[in-house]
């Protein structure tokens, strides 16, 4: 069968090559791909060199985004030929560490999990593949293609999770979200924000593209610029870019008593002058919550396949804005001005 092998920080040696049928050892179910989603994570594995191949071997089969059809289960796994699942990213570290051994291995503390197409363990970007059924979540079929969105999704699902989480230390609840970044996760943190019945506000720094349109017809508003150019004290802030300098711009603009995720991952060794004696300052006396989230649990992604199950299919459409066969991998690494989200046709 054919696969997308890459050699981390080697982006002149991405191919697609004639690999091994999975190992059962993998899983017991069999999975034929469908597609693949390509994100910031891929890029950074294939030219910066993140991540890295199963142990004893130089090449990492690609791909942590997935979307398949079942097309053996075993009696007992809960799935049957036809069901269409998506592949959980990481799995526990062989300790375990105590988060790891009550199945929350996004919260694992001695790092030795291992990620499918990204650390240590074979990724989705083959023709087939497999995957323990507990690893694997079912999606809508309704949903058809749209399904490859559930795992950036997942992320979200968590942000927005440990979000309502840390607001239950008040009476107090929100009414007004900001989203920093129109990317595909930034897109996804609206809908979410939009189906909490939050008054949702998204800035991007271009106004040009599919991203306003797709702000406005969910139903949030679109603004370009700083987060000084919105015109709101948001009370929770979900930050998408990785832009390290916006990340302390938002703890001066945000209402009392907000909360402000991070999502992004900043990249480089950019430096700033920041006052970080009046950031402290303004988050103490305000209640303010700065706080990081990564991954997700399977529950994460049971609670993402709910939110796009509830969403507006044509609008989810939209989101993926071009799709490309295996051999084009490297080329949708890199996306074209009116791209949102890039695909990759595992039957192509």
């Amino acid at each position: 069968m054919k696969a997308i092998t890459v050699v981390p920080g080697e982006p002149d040696r991405v191919r697609v090559e004639e690999v091994p049928e999975p190992p059962v050892e993998e899983g017991s179910l069999l999975v034929e791909g469908r597609l693949l989603g390509v994100c910031g994570t891929d890029r950074d594995i294939v030219e910066e060199g993140y991540g890295e191949p199963p142990s004893g071997r130089d090449r990492l089969i690609v791909g942590h985004e997935s979307l398949g059809v079942v097309l053996e289960a075993p009696d007992g796994s809960g799935f049957s030929p036809g069901d269409h699942v998506a592949g959980i990213v990481r799995r526990p570290d062989p300790v375990p560490c105590e988060p790891c051994s009550r199945g929350e291995w996004d919260f694992c503390r001695n790092g030795r999990f291992t990620e499918r197409g990204i650390k240590g363990r074979s990724g989705y970007g083959s023709e087939r593949w497999r995957v323990e059924p507990e690893y694997a979540v079912r999606v809508d079929p309704a949903l058809g293609d749209l399904g490859v969105l559930l795992e950036p999704t997942s992320v979200l699902a968590k942000a927005w999770e440990q979000t309502d989480r840390i607001f239950e230390r008040s009476t107090w609840r929100p009414r007004t979200a900001l989203i920093t970044g129109a990317g595909p996760i930034g897109l996804l943190a609206a809908l979410m924000s939009v189906q909490r019945g939050l008054e949702t506000h998204v800035l991007d720094l271009k106004d040009t593209g599919p991203k306003p349109d797709l702000v406005a017809d969910l139903g949030a508003t679109f603004h370009a610029g700083s987060p000084k150019d919105v015109g709101v004290e948001p009370d929770v802030v979900v930050e998408c870019t990785g832009h390290g300098p916006l990340v302390f711009e938002l703890t001066r603009t945000v209402s009392p008593n907000s909360v402000v995720c991070l999502t992004g991952i900043s990249s480089g060794s950019r430096r700033v002058p920041v006052g970080l004696d009046e950031v402290n300052k303004e988050m103490v006396l305000e209640n303010i919550v700065l706080f990081g989230s990564v991954n997700a649990a399977r529950r994460n992604y049971e609670q993402a396949a709910e939110a796009l199950a509830r969403a507006d299919r044509k609008w989810l459409e939209r989101i993926v804005t071009r799709r490309v066969p295996m051999d084009d991998f490297a080329d949708a690494l890199h996306k074209g001005p009116d791209d949102v989200k890039v695909v990759v046709d595992l039957r192509a």
